[in-house]
């Protein structure tokens, strides 16, 4: 038995002080009790600590890579990912293996305990598959194992280099698979998941209305069920204007239409949506999967989040291309594209709530339905993912509540994160993951020929 007593913690009807959280030998909390005695290892302000939604690691060794103009003087999202595919044609597993353990050494670091790898590096560079079809999953689960987050792994689909159902070009290959090689490939990912702790997840992702036949995207849920499905959706223009010429739809006009959408579904960017898609989508019950700092690097475009909470709209945090990964940067991202378009001040807050505090709650709510995973309460039963705040740190010293939640959005740093359990696994203290040292060495090591690339 692991216990937690902080002065002060979130927990589903809100505030509570001297908090006593009991963790089981599983990984679960056990029990909850305000007003206790201090027991056990004593901390400040304890949150859940919440996923991150979307991630695709080996990008990580890219980071701060591709900032130049291409030959003709331009640059955007289609000639960043040109350059994208001649980086992972030198990837082999052992890189993807260093890149993903430091990845999720990083989340824990800036306080997320979920991984929700969207991962489709599945083959060698000329797209032959290794001899464990799942071989590249099975890197991303050895991280999970050497981290100790917890994992929602998301093999996906991608088959086609457009909705023409073109062959896939040279930086794709290592991408594709038909429907029924993906089929095995799902069934490979479950044996590699049954392998890890108790808490990891198998989900599905069908890469794109681009890269997958509309047969396929319907039939995905399938694979998993129960599990979570999640796909990148509505990103570009230059995609919405492509699945419309080819569909005649826009994609959520056609998604609406003809998928059975639900709270298992998590659509990744939706950054190129009309208001009136915006309100149909909340209706679904789905998440939409936001990735603020990637979006704004790449150009993408601003989510309507204003419109999407007003109507009830889940929504969780991913860093995606992993350029930055920093929690409270990624929601302040978030908030400040949304002051920026419309010339606001507070743009995400309730009439209940600050707005650390509105994009906190629906964080903890909207990432643990995308990773499938009974998190983001502290409650009995659910597993103990918890996030400790540095009540020391010069801008907390003397804050609670909603104010300190603010802060760390707003004038924080990964800094400010001390601890962090991932199913009651204690893998930050002192604001260093256990294995810190080891891990950077590693990454060094491994990927340390690759940094010549651009």
């Amino acid at each position: 038995m692991t216990i937690v007593w902080a002065q002060q913690a979130l927990l589903p009807d809100g505030w509570a002080k001297d908090v006593s959280v009991h963790i089981d030998a599983k990984g679960r909390i056990e029990s909850v009790t305000p007003s206790s005695e201090p027991q056990g290892q004593r901390v400040g302000i304890l949150l859940p600590a919440p996923v991150n939604a979307h991630s695709h690691a080996f990008q990580r060794a890219m980071a701060g890579l591709t900032e130049r103009r291409g030959p003709d003087g331009t640059d955007s999202f289609w000639t960043w990912r040109r350059l994208m595919y001649r980086f992972l044609d030198r990837l082999t597993p052992d890189h993807v293996e260093a890149t993903a353990t430091l990845v999720q050494m990083e989340m824990l670091e800036a306080g997320y305990a979920t991984n929700v790898e969207f991962h489709y590096l599945h083959h060698a560079p000329d797209g032959t598959p290794y001899a464990r079809l799942g071989e590249m999953a099975e890197r991303i689960a050895a991280a999970a194992e050497a981290t100790g987050i917890g994992l929602t792994l998301l093999p996906v689909h991608y088959q086609f280099g457009g909705c023409d159902g073109r062959t896939l070009g040279s930086g794709q290959v290592r991408f594709g698979n038909d429907a029924d090689r993906y089929a095995l490939l799902v069934e490979d990912c479950h044996a590699i998941v049954k392998t890890l702790p108790a808490d990891t997840a198998l989900g599905v992702a069908p890469h794109s209305l681009r890269a997958v036949s509309r047969e396929d995207v319907v039939r995905a849920p399938d694979l998993v069920p129960g599990g979570p499905v999640h796909m990148h959706f509505a990103e570009q223009v230059a995609e919405v204007e492509e699945v419309e010429a080819a569909y005649g739809a826009r994609p959520v006009e056609w998604l609406l239409d003809n998928a059975e959408l639900s709270e298992r579904w998590c659509l990744i960017h939706c950054t190129q949506m009309q208001p009136d898609e915006t309100t149909r989508l909340t209706k679904t019950g789905a998440v939409a999967g936001l990735c603020p700092i990637t979006e704004a690097s790449l150009g993408d475009g601003i989510f309507d989040g204003v419109r999407w909470m007003q109507a009830g709209g889940q929504m969780a945090v991913g860093s995606d291309s992993n350029i930055r990964i920093s929690l409270c940067e990624e929601l302040r991202q978030l908030e400040y594209s949304q002051r920026l378009r419309d010339r606001s001040r507070a743009a995400l807050a309730t009439g209940a709530h600050s707005t650390g505090r509105a994009l906190l709650d629906a964080i903890f709510q909207g990432g643990a339905q995308a990773a499938g995973r009974q998190t983001g309460r502290i409650e009995n039963g659910a597993w103990a993912d918890l996030l400790v705040l540095d009540m020391d740190h010069i801008d907390l010293a003397g804050l609670d509540g909603d104010t300190a939640l603010d802060s760390f959005v707003f004038a924080g740093s990964n800094a400010m994160v001390r601890d962090v359990w991932s199913a009651g696994r204690h893998v930050v203290q002192a604001g260093r993951h256990i294995n810190r040292d080891r891990i950077v060495r590693a990454y060094a090591a491994a990927t340390a020929e690759l940094r010549d690339l651009i």
